[in-house]
């Protein structure tokens, strides 16, 4: 699913797994967005993820997430 943001910027809703993730995904935990801002490699695939919050959350290698991601800028 895509949609416009009222800044006019295309985003899209995609499932993310602990290979997929990058900073600026927006997360949805506990009926709250957070964006990833940082992330550390972890043994077996895991990563770490800290959010802009200071909160921080394990992804494992088989946990799947929505996030919802805008395009790169070139």
């Amino acid at each position: 699913m895509s949609a416009w943001t009222s800044g006019g910027a295309l985003v899209s809703s995609i499932e993310i797994t602990a290979a997929t993730v990058r900073r600026g995904d927006v997360i949805q935990l506990g009926g709250a967005a957070r964006r990833v801002e940082d992330l550390f490699q972890l043994p077996r695939g895991a990563k770490q993820l800290v959010f802009e919050s200071g909160d921080l959350l394990t992804v494992h290698a088989r946990t799947r997430l929505v996030a919802v991601r805008m395009p790169r800028r070139r």
